[in-house]
């Protein structure tokens, strides 16, 4: 199971170093493209490169750029309007930057940024995150524990067995320690979700179906959250 940032996590930790003067344009467009893809911006004088968004973003007066993970009950980070939103909840992610938001498109070997009009938004604290996905991690792994997560998929068991060792995340200069292990640790809890809910697995009625995603759902939550917490600069911490 794949620990890498999604694409707007990405865009937005290292659209924020840029901003902030703390990474070069070069090193912040390599890591944000990551040697695979070319991204592009989709705009009204039709598709231009990445660095006219962070241009943009500059001269719209933002002094960030953060993640937003909806889902259909829970738009996570976004805070409007509806064509946002809308756009959004398709692709399940986006960067807000100021008053500016970009939604991304894979299309091929492209990912197309589309560029939307953002409003104020509410976030959680990297704090009350934290703390949050600390409690659905352990909860999680004493339900699924329970649930005898081995004997169904002993992948998400190796993941339970590793929590400890979690992935090293290359963040860029300026982004706070703390943050950077708390996105370490929220790609974990998205990740045993993932693998523990691929299938039924060796489920043998509704009930138990029914009793693994309850065990996971508030896990899934606090993950996006801490995500989401971790990679907008709104809310760090000072260093």
């Amino acid at each position: 199971m794949s620990l890498h940032l999604p694409l707007s996590a990405r865009l937005a930790w290292w659209t924020t170093a840029w901003l902030r003067g703390t990474e070069v344009t070069d090193h912040v467009l390599d890591a944000v493209t990551d040697g695979d893809l070319l991204h592009l911006v989709d705009g009204p004088a039709g598709r231009v490169p990445m660095l006219e968004l962070l241009r943009e973003a500059r001269s719209s007066g933002a002094t960030g750029a953060g993640l937003a993970l909806p889902v259909e009950g829970d738009l996570l980070g976004l805070g409007g309007p509806r064509a946002l939103n809308e756009a959004a909840l398709e692709v399940g992610e986006a960067v807000v930057l100021g008053s500016l938001a970009a939604v991304p498109e894979v299309v091929g070997e492209v990912v197309l940024w589309r560029v939307l009009p953002a409003s104020p938004r509410q976030l959680p604290d990297v704090g009350e995150a934290d703390r949050a996905l600390r409690a659905a991690l352990v909860d999680a792994a004493n339900a699924l524990a329970g649930l005898d997560v081995a004997r169904w998929r002993p992948e998400a068991a190796d993941l339970l067995m590793n929590l400890r060792h979690r992935p090293a995340m290359v963040a860029p200069a300026g982004t706070p320690a703390r943050c950077a292990d708390l996105a370490a640790r929220s790609l974990q809890g998205w990740a045993l979700v993932d693998v523990a809910l691929q299938d039924d697995g060796g489920a043998v009625s509704a009930s138990e179906i029914e009793a693994r995603r309850d065990a996971l759902r508030p896990l899934e939550r606090a993950s996006r959250r801490a995500l989401v917490a971790a990679c907008s600069p709104e809310v760090w911490p000072p260093e």
